[in-house]
């Protein structure tokens, strides 16, 4: 469904690649984990697949369409659930949803059906016609997320879903982010949670200074890395113990 060929990016007055020579290819259905240090690259290639920039060179395509010249049909296609919430605080959860609906698209039953349907699935309908500013940040990051469902993308990325919550808030989203993928999305995410990655993701990444240093399963990644679990092998091989 992705591929990334020999993309690299660096930004204006910096004398280093945010992103170096990075090739990738993800399957229709896969849940694909990038995971990195702070800086590691992550965001820019998150940027790249919304097209909010290009890379500096290589090429990125989503199903079969280019990012550089495609953009347009692919944000069609995809979702995008940003880490800092992207709601109107002013707004109510019914009028925010209306109005990310509408920018993906939808329009009429189609749109009120989604909204009512996604408010129930998260637990949210008594609070739908409340201003964002009044919940909490659990409530907020369903919101954030609801978002990003609404049009039902082929491809949803996910850049730290569920960070700054409460563990149950956690558990209820990542629940429902397996809903997702199992009725057809195929999903990218990032996470400071590794034992959560571990157990999400069917395939990951670890990106560190801008390159790919491994890439498979999980548990295969581990056990060839003769480690316990996924954070002892990502220690292993970024040297880092902190800023995941």
């Amino acid at each position: 469904m992705i591929r990334l060929q020999n993309i690299s990016k660096i930004y204006k007055n910096s004398t280093e690649f945010a992103v170096n020579e990075i090739s990738l290819n993800i399957n229709k259905g896969e849940i694909f984990g990038l995971l990195g240090t702070n800086g590691a690259g992550k965001t820019t290639i998150f940027s790249m697949l919304c097209g909010l920039f290009p890379p500096t060179s290589g090429e990125i395509y989503i199903n079969n369409l280019s990012v550089r010249t495609q953009i347009s049909e692919i944000k069609k296609i995809i979702g995008v659930v940003p880490q800092n919430i992207a709601l109107y605080p002013t707004l109510t959860a019914k009028e925010n949803l209306s109005f990310f609906g509408k920018m993906y698209g939808l329009r009429g039953k189609e749109l009120t059906n989604s909204i009512i349907h996604r408010l129930e699935i998260f637990g949210l309908t008594k609070y739908a016609d409340k201003k964002i500013k009044t919940y909490s940040g659990g409530m907020k990051r369903r919101i954030n997320l609801i978002a990003g469902i609404l049009h039902k993308p082929e491809l949803l990325l996910l850049d730290e879903p569920a960070v700054g919550i409460d563990a149950h808030s956690r558990l209820e989203i990542m629940h429902e982010l397996k809903k997702i993928n199992e009725s057809g999305t195929s999903i990218i995410y990032t996470s400071h949670y590794l034992e959560e990655a571990e157990k999400f993701c069917s395939e990951i990444a670890i990106i560190d200074k801008g390159k790919i240093i491994t890439q498979g399963k999980p548990t295969e990644l581990v056990k060839s890395a003769n480690c316990s679990n996924l954070e002892e092998m990502f220690f292993k091989l970024t040297g880092n113990k902190s800023n995941v």
